[in-house]
């Protein structure tokens, strides 16, 4: 009996556990680029055009493989617009009556599967060097979810960066290493850029007739959109960047947008990468001598520690999560978030490259757009859907916690022990953004001074009944104490001028 197994656009593996339950001989595969899958938030044309070129050629290789693929293309005129229409409309060709699925990365996306008309068979999504049930176990009977703890026994797990049962060197994370300021140059070139084939082009074109509007520049394209491509990608940051990646993963530039990071989050979130396969990549270098302990470390700690960790966060937590505010923030998104024309040159500069690289790294995200936005109290529902729009590597599994957990602390310290928040002075001290910038970092109060330098002072007053008695923030709280009680309402009447001007 025929069956339809589902592959969707970030799924894009070899391995994948629907895939390894289904028969070739008399399985169905179904792939579908549809309109509610490019539209339930207005993704970036970057982001559109990835996915559905990776998608078509991962198609191709299936079908070499000897797999029956039905696939549909966005301007099929038998388009269903959705995936379970898609797969409805595909089990009356074929006489199927049940899928298999692996488990997709969106609460969204398993309630709309479930709710169908046919038997559904969901295995787990098993791309990843934690199970759910893992997490779960791990999780259960804590005060307190901190990834630390969660990254060591993955390390454990996997062997990594591990000498017995001790960690390589003797610690076990060398984030004190990993925290210089922007250098005066980047002996880099970026990222491996890749120029589009006929596939690629044909979806370009798509992508513009329909998605011209969207927020974003979609050309130039240089993303790779198969294995292949994935991984010599992978091998260019091993070899060229990621010596120094560790030094500089924190840093930030007006003349470089790319610095030393690896840009191959897209690549692992799609499929095209495997997580194993570029954390034993990384460790290979240091073996060699090629790349220094505490680089190597902190790259490994983003993907089995940081990115399992928030995957088990997210699906732990359920469907709710992403419309959590703890904080009660009700402020709309400013208008600059999809402009980038603010004096504020941080935000500019972190808001145009997000609009032509559909891209920017963790700092940029969390200490720029995310703090001003944690500061001015945006509802973090818009903060989450706008990274979820914006970004080519962002899906909700991995998205959602990082923005509604660390982010913008909207649920409530599951993640975070206290807001990520800061003044103007840390952007100062990591970037060069603050020299060219209309506002003088070094004011704290007047016309010029840095809106972050009052926003910080105005979030930590408005919620000092809950703050004041964390530890981590009892001796900010003894400053702001000590103030004296005129400028502490200078910078509170300035800072509530500033927010009146956001609307």
């Amino acid at each position: 009996m025929t069956r339809l197994v589902l592959v969707l656009g970030d799924q894009l593996t070899d391995t994948l556990s629907a895939l390894k339950a289904a028969d070739k001989l008399t399985d169905v595969v179904v792939m579908a680029e549809v309109a509610e899958e490019a539209t339930y938030v207005q993704h970036h044309p970057k982001k559109i055009a990835f996915i559905f070129a990776a998608m078509r050629k991962f198609a191709a290789r299936l079908r070499e493989d000897g797999w029956d693929v039905r696939y549909t293309q966005l301007d099929d005129t038998e388009n269903a617009g959705s995936i379970p229409a898609e797969l409805l409309r595909r089990a009356e060709d074929t006489g199927a009556s049940e899928v298999i699925a692996a488990q997709p990365g969106e609460w969204r996306l398993i309630e709309a599967l479930e709710d169908m008309p046919l038997k559904l068979t969901m295995r787990p999504d098993t791309r990843f060097v934690s199970t759910q049930e893992e997490f779960d176990a791990w999780a259960k009977g804590r005060k307190a979810l901190r990834m630390e703890y969660f990254y060591r026994d993955m390390r454990r797990k996997t062997g990594l960066l591990m000498d017995g049962d001790d960690p390589e060197g003797g610690k076990w994370n060398y984030d004190s290493e990993n925290r210089k300021p922007a250098p005066d140059d980047i002996a880099f070139s970026g990222p491996m850029q890749f120029t589009p084939d006929d596939t690629v082009e044909e979806v370009l074109d798509l992508v513009e007739a329909r998605f011209g509007n969207s927020f974003g520049t979609l050309r130039p394209f240089w993303f790779a959109t198969d294995q292949g491509q994935a991984r010599r990608a992978l091998a260019h940051f091993i070899t060229y960047a990621l010596p120094r990646f560790g030094d500089f993963q924190d840093a930030m530039m007006n003349d470089n947008r790319f610095l030393y990071h690896a840009l191959i989050s897209p690549y692992l979130n799609v499929g095209l990468l495997d997580p194993m396969e570029v954390c034993k990549a990384a460790e290979e270098a240091y073996k060699d001598g090629h790349a220094p302990l505490n680089a190597v470390e902190g790259f490994i700690r983003q993907i089995i520690g940081w990115r399992e960790y928030v995957r088990g966060i997210y699906f732990r937590e359920g469907p709710d999560y992403p419309r959590r505010n703890a904080l009660n923030h009700q402020r709309k998104l400013p208008e600059f978030f999809w402009t980038g024309e603010t004096e504020m040159n941080c935000l500019s500069k972190a808001i145009t490259q997000t609009a032509e690289e559909a891209y920017a790294h963790h700092i940029q995200r969390l200490m720029v757009t995310g703090n001003f936005a944690l500061l001015a109290g945006i509802n973090p529902h818009e903060v989450h859907e706008w990274y979820l729009r914006v970004y080519i590597d962002a899906f909700e599994w991995v998205e959602a916690p990082n923005t509604i957990g660390m982010s913008q602390f909207a649920d409530g310290g599951i993640i975070a022990s206290k807001p990520y928040v800061s003044s103007g002075a840390y952007i100062n001290r990591m970037s060069d953004y603050c020299k060219s910038c209309r506002y003088k970092v070094n004011d704290k109060t007047g016309e010029d001074a840095c809106p972050f330098n009052l926003l910080y002072w105005h979030f930590l007053d408005r919620h000092a009944d809950r703050f004041s008695g964390n530890n981590r923030m009892s001796q900010i709280y003894a400053n702001w104490k000590r103030m004296e009680e005129d400028r502490k309402q200078t910078i509170l009447s300035e800072a509530e001028a500033f927010l009146d001007g956001l609307s």
